[in-house]
């Protein structure tokens, strides 16, 4: 960015794209799929799914401004990025007001997470503070998950299964603490729909770490330069792309595994209607690598994920009405 393009930026627009509000899709997308499987398994409850997405959103944000902060200082980010401008590498804002921001944005996460280890027990508690060590540790800490080839899984695990399971989880809790602290803990542990629940996570868990992918393959030279072995450095574009598709796979067969297997009524299929918008990144991812192309592959890859939640979430909800 040219200092007289960075001149042009005001503070709070920096701060926002810091905190690249864009992103917010992808803690969004867990809320909604573990809401409704809540409501398929009659525990909804709206407070814990609340501050479910509050605790998600700020994790996401905490996580960006990590990645922003540690990418500039270990060199990962350069002047020939052909991502979305960095405010930490750009000079927009300073590294150690970055790094305070990431750690008050953090702080915020565990605060508002009270609430839900009140109502979920040591089991929130836990997945709480693995999900802000990693959100640090994904381009932090002596051995940075992004840079050796272990972002894909932590999406995976954290932004996917975690996140859904979670949400569906402090609900059902909070369903059962009418039976006192031990079944409050326990009886969501119990409850077969969890199985549903870490099945619906799948396909969210899949098309975000989708987002990582086409990341990954557009700054795979850069990457490879500067030491950071993602995926695609360490096994090339074919691998990448072919990571990318047995991801759509996994998340569009879930819901007929659901249908045929645990006899969950067929509107879960409703995310199939966002196959086209699927079939169209698809086609960019598997034959471009330029930043040009990819950037607006990543924002539809995001648009993907929202319009795959929502559909899910409504197929999901419509069970118990039809």
């Amino acid at each position: 960015m040219t200092d007289s393009a960075t001149a042009d930026i005001s503070r709070t627009k920096a701060w926002v794209m810091a905190a690249r509000p864009q992103t917010l899709p992808a803690a969004a997308a867990p809320v909604i799929v573990g809401t409704a499987v809540a409501l398929y398994g009659d525990v909804f409850r709206p407070l814990p799914a609340l501050m479910a997405f509050v605790g998600a959103a700020l994790i996401q944000v905490g996580t960006n401004f990590a990645n922003d902060y540690y990418d500039a200082i270990q060199g990962a980010d350069t002047d020939d990025r052909q991502g979305f401008t960095r405010v930490t590498q750009s000079g927009l804002i300073e590294p150690e007001e970055v790094k305070q921001a990431m750690a008050l944005t953090f702080a915020l996460a565990i605060v508002s997470g009270t609430y839900l280890v009140w109502v979920g027990g040591v089991p929130i508690l836990v997945i709480g503070l693995l999900s802000v060590a990693s959100g640090v540790a994904y381009t932090g800490g002596p051995y940075p998950l992004g840079y050796n080839g272990l972002g894909d899984l932590f999406v995976f695990v954290f932004f996917g299964v975690v996140a859904v399971v979670g949400t569906y989880y402090v609900q059902a809790a909070a369903a059962a603490a009418s039976y006192g602290p031990l079944a409050t803990g326990l009886a969501p542990m119990a409850d077969t729909t969890l199985t549903i629940a870490f099945l619906a996570s799948l396909p969210i868990a899949a098309i975000s770490t989708n987002i990582l992918v086409v990341n990954n393959v557009r700054d795979k030279e850069e990457d490879s330069q500067t030491g950071k072995t993602t995926l695609a450095v360490r096994f090339g574009y074919g691998f990448a792309r072919t990571e990318f598709v047995a991801m759509l796979a996994l998340a569009y067969v879930i819901p007929l595994v659901l249908v045929v297997a645990y006899d969950v009524p067929a509107t879960v299929l409703a995310p199939l209607l966002s196959l086209p918008l699927a079939a169209s990144v698809t086609q960019t991812v598997l034959s471009r690598t330029e930043g040009e192309a990819l950037n607006p592959a990543l924002e539809r890859v995001g648009q993907l994920l929202a319009l795959y939640a929502v559909l899910f979430g409504i197929g999901f909800a419509l069970t118990g009405v039809l």
